[in-house]
């Protein structure tokens, strides 16, 4: 099966191309310069502190991409089967996330893209949908 890729990838625009390094590691042979995310309260840096390394977050990114996963398609939140209509309007490529909050039941409607309705309700979603 082939994999699916957007109709066009923007280009990723890293604004930062200096490497984040671990706090202290430069006073230390032993000590690698790979990043750490600090966890101790009493860390300068945690604290983020004048004068101290920066720490990453999302705010190096580009604006245009920074919540783009690398797939690069724009994930968006889907709840219902109708919240997935919506995005296949706009010109970017969108992809379902479905949400936590959703039901089992719900969420294999979602996956098959149908309604979900009980089975004495079938003949008149059938009607309905033949209807648009």
């Amino acid at each position: 099966m082939a994999d699916l890729r957007p109709l066009m990838k923007p280009k990723i625009v890293k604004k930062r191309t200096k490497k984040f390094i671990w706090h202290q590691s430069d006073r230390c042979v032993k000590i690698k310069c790979n990043w750490w995310k600090p966890s101790s309260i009493g860390n300068r840096v945690w604290r983020t502190f004048k004068g101290q390394i920066l720490m990453p977050n999302t705010g190096y990114g580009n604006k245009k991409t920074k919540h783009m996963p690398p797939s690069g398609f724009w994930k968006f939140l889907v709840h219902n089967v109708k919240e997935l209509e919506v995005p296949l309007t706009c010109s970017k490529s969108p992809c379902a996330e479905i949400a936590h909050s959703v039901s089992s039941k719900n969420h294999k409607a979602i996956w098959k893209g149908q309604p979900s309705c009980p089975q004495s309700h079938q003949p008149q979603c059938q009607a309905a949908q033949q209807r648009k």
